[in-house]
């Protein structure tokens, strides 16, 4: 990966289909998630990795296992990694392992690190079902901390549910950043993402970044012409270093969320620090990989 040719670095893409057509969520799941943003389809890795090329951008990749809360079978991180590494000029993986998996999901993340290369971890909390400072899932913090990998945390209302008796069954409560305010102080040093603007927490969000040191924001799944304007304002300030561009894709298009944030009034050395400088570093990518 030539960082340095790169236009952008989107830290937030979904893989939403296995090479064999399994979904990562539930029809009635997917379903209201359409309803909610939108249908959009559901492209393959190649075909992540095509798109992502054409526009000299770089994409963290990722699935989330909810196996525990929802029945509903993953996609395969080994497939994920795999195929990032087959693209690895323009994607990088992120694994998700449900924390409810216990001893065996520390054991997963580990190999999945050390073995398969991958950066870091998706979790939703919401989908999940478990609140991130439910010390059922230190284990796995612990070892991500350790190898010096991502946690990145959905955090917000969800789309995902949105519109089905009871949400689907997911609770929104589990995405208040927050409870991720405990992690961070626990993990002194595992670096975190809390994903999304934090609606209807973004003061909470902004706080925790502002306070703990490895604490960052990304700003997917929303367009930038909707951000409250706290959010605009500390991106250009107190969190211009730790502010990270991500899409949501392909909920949300890179194309539409980056002509949507040329609008916005975000200070010209600051946008190449959300776009791209502030990923590389915190990915960790290597000065061969910054050349």
């Amino acid at each position: 990966m030539n960082v340095g040719e790169l236009t952008a670095i989107d830290v937030h893409t979904h893989a939403e289909i296995s090479k064999d057509g399994h979904g990562s969520l539930s029809p009635a799941l997917f379903g209201a998630s359409e309803e909610y943003f939108g249908s959009h389809e559901r492209p393959t890795i190649d075909q992540m990795a095509a798109y992502y090329r054409e526009r000299k951008m770089a994409a963290v990749v990722f699935t989330v296992d909810a196996e525990h809360a929802t029945g509903h079978p993953r996609i395969s991180n080994e497939e994920i990694a795999e195929s990032c590494a087959e693209h690895a000029d323009v994607l990088i993986p992120f694994g998700s392992v449900d924390p409810w998996k216990g001893r065996a999901g520390v054991r997963e993340a580990r190999r999945l690190v050390t073995e398969y290369g991958v950066r870091g971890f998706k979790f939703h909390p919401s989908i999940q079902g478990f609140d991130p400072n439910d010390r059922m899932a230190y284990p796995l913090y612990e070892v991500i901390e350790e190898l010096g990998a991502v946690a990145l945390f959905h955090t917000g209302q969800t789309g995902i549910g949105a519109g089905v008796p009871g949400g689907g069954g997911i609770r929104l409560k589990h995405s208040n950043p927050m409870l991720v305010d405990d992690v961070a102080v626990d993990f002194p040093h595992l670096k975190i993402i809390l994903a999304h603007p934090s609606f209807p927490w973004q003061d909470e969000a902004l706080a925790v970044a502002t306070h703990k040191p490895y604490v960052h924001i990304d700003l997917s799944g929303w367009s930038p012409k909707y951000f409250p304007p706290q959010l605009v304002r500390y991106a250009n300030t107190l969190l211009k270093d730790k502010v990270l561009f991500g899409s949501d894709y392909p909920v949300i298009t890179p194309d539409r969320w980056l002509a949507d944030f040329a609008k916005l009034d975000i200070k010209p050395e600051v946008r190449p620090k959300i776009l791209k400088d502030n990923a590389a570093r915190l990915l960790g990518l290597t000065p061969k990989e910054q050349s």
